[in-house]
């Protein structure tokens, strides 16, 4: 499908200086990391600023896949779907990871599953997250993917904060359960290893700051044949809310020397995430909240470890344009459903005008568009040549809040290890979670 608006370009040059393609990279820092005693007060300060524009990263090496722009798109549900995977891929490069899918779901062949698994024929490589609370369930998802030549990687879920999953023992819950974290992770391994596909976790810092999980879970894994690590710098408790724990982050890329570690929290520009890399020593970034109605997020990262100043700062009919060419993309990606597509570009409003002066009867219109027709309509009501807002359009997007009581279990934290109750509970935890 194609658009009748202007597609804007990947990145509008704020300068042309280029690094020294010679020099150095940032030396891996070790950090200092610190032990939070009052996590209802976790860093409400923003991070500091890095201290150069200048950086350049190497490739990002996942077993045999080489990925030249080290930065990683986070799975979202109902967000990182085909459609905004290829609008991100429009901007610049990484590694684009589709929505999180159920391992159970995936055995099952539910519909939703299969749709989630889906990328377009140029997507290279393709990347699936999986969530499984059960080894059994986690070798069968994976074979299938492999035997049926379904992707190129595969990302492990220990990172979902979300209650109806921690709930059931399932992601930021799960690596507190060692010998359980590391069976999955196992048969991860072992079924992606017949056809040499490399796979990877995601996770946090622990269920608290008392249950501490990143050190041991990210040795496990390194020792369980996982081609990297990625660390959200946040416990399930933090949620969203709060700073993520960089010094944390620094820790687990000075325990794990011998495989890539990836950051994941508060990076929300080209600026945050070179200030990551230089404080923390990570070998590339992982973008998820941050890219929420900034898709061009991507060709900024790309300048950004590639050593240049290029930053895209679109006018308000570039921000239109994108936004329209999301919703086509989404009608794509629903089998021609506009109804459907358009239903889901709604989410994505408040964030691509974040800080623009759109005013609350173009805001209002968009929140009940029904059709490509009528969205086209509508944005060309908007003022073309309003400039980029600056900081009113950058910072924190989606959610945050408070800090929230994790959901977990009854006894979960009285032991690393799973008693009989607890094993019989989270062989049908999958079934009650979305994702597939």
């Amino acid at each position: 499908m194609t658009s009748s608006h202007t597609l804007p370009a990947a990145a509008a040059a704020d300068g042309d200086d280029v690094a020294d393609p010679h020099a150095p990279h940032y030396a891996k820092s070790a950090g200092a990391g610190r032990r939070i005693t009052d996590d209802d007060q976790l860093h409400e300060a923003r991070h500091p600023a890095p201290t150069t524009d200048r950086l350049t990263l190497p490739p990002l090496r996942l077993g045999p896949l080489t990925i030249d722009v080290p930065v990683v798109l986070a799975p979202m549900a109902g967000i990182t779907n085909t459609a905004f995977r290829r609008l991100c891929r429009e901007y610049g490069g990484g590694l684009y990871v589709n929505e999180m899918v159920t391992a159970r779901a995936l055995v099952e062949r539910k519909p939703e599953s299969m749709r989630i698994i889906q990328h377009d024929p140029d997507e290279v490589p393709r990347s699936v997250q999986l969530y499984s609370v059960d080894p059994v369930t986690t070798g069968a998802a994976v074979r299938m993917l492999v035997e049926e030549d379904r992707c190129d990687h595969i990302d492990m879920n220990f990172g979902c904060p979300v209650p109806k999953v921690t709930r059931r023992g399932g992601g930021s819950a799960l690596p507190w359960k060692s010998e359980l974290f590391a069976s999955i992770v196992k048969a991860a391994v072992t079924e992606a290893a017949k056809k040499d596909i490399p796979v990877t976790v995601k996770m946090r810092r622990g269920i608290d700051e008392d249950h501490l999980t990143f050190l041991d879970a990210g040795r496990t894994a390194r020792d369980l044949g996982v081609a990297a690590v990625a660390l959200h710098g946040r416990t399930t408790r933090q949620f969203y809310s709060g700073t993520a724990v960089w010094d944390d982050i620094a820790r687990l890329r000075e325990a794990l020397p011998d495989i890539p570690v990836l950051g994941n929290g508060d990076i929300w520009s080209a600026e945050d995430a070179i200030a990551m890399v230089e404080r923390t020593g990570v070998d590339g970034v992982v973008i998820g909240r941050g890219c929420q109605g900034r898709p061009w997020l991507f060709g900024d990262l790309q300048a950004a470890f590639e050593g240049r100043q290029d930053r895209f700062h679109p006018t308000l009919g570039m921000v239109a344009d994108t936004l329209y060419r999301h919703a086509e993309l989404l009608v794509d990606t629903f089998g021609g459903d506009e109804t459907k597509a358009l239903r889901d570009i709604r989410k994505h409003v408040a964030w691509y005008f974040k800080g623009y002066p759109v005013g609350s009867e173009i805001r209002t219109a968009l929140a009940t568009v029904p059709d490509l027709a009528t969205l086209r309509e509508i944005l060309a009501r908007v003022d073309r040549d309003q400039p980029y807002p600056g900081e009113a359009a950058e910072g924190p997007r989606g959610r945050a809040g408070a800090p929230k009581r994790p959901h977990l279990p009854d006894g979960w934290l009285d032991s690393r290890e799973l008693n009989a109750e607890q094993q019989a509970m989270i062989q049908a935890a999958e079934l009650d979670v979305s994702g597939g």
